[in-house]
């Protein structure tokens, strides 16, 4: 697993506005942590295949149907950047290009006011 992999993945439990049940997930931990199968967390971002997550402005990063092996139009929620244990992680889909990567680096710098 390395980062900018996209997962299919088990949000349970979760709580509030955050997003729940089985969907895409990109992982955004560093390599080092990825590569370690002792350390247990990995980074995420969930996605949504919300049209109204998709106005949320920086922090929302659409991806097309058929990029990085998405089935759906999907948005990623760079706001609700959360930790998961790897168990978590149930199917791999796909890869995000540099170019998408970047823009959920982008985002996720918006989301954290991270210069």
């Amino acid at each position: 697993m390395k980062r900018g992999d996209v997962f299919v993945a088990e949000l349970f439990p979760r709580s509030g506005s955050e997003q729940s049940g089985r969907r895409p997930v990109i992982v955004i931990s560093h390599n080092s942590f990825n590569s370690n199968v002792n350390w247990r967390s990995i980074i995420v971002v969930p996605l949504s295949t919300s049209a109204n997550q998709a106005r949320r402005g920086p922090t929302a990063v659409i991806l097309k149907a058929g990029e990085s092996g998405l089935s759906k139009d999907s948005v990623a929620l760079c706001h609700q950047v959360t930790t998961l244990d790897r168990a978590k992680l149930k199917q791999h889909v796909g890869e995000l290009t540099s170019e998408k990567l970047f823009e959920i680096e982008r985002g996720l710098k918006a989301a954290m006011d991270i210069e």
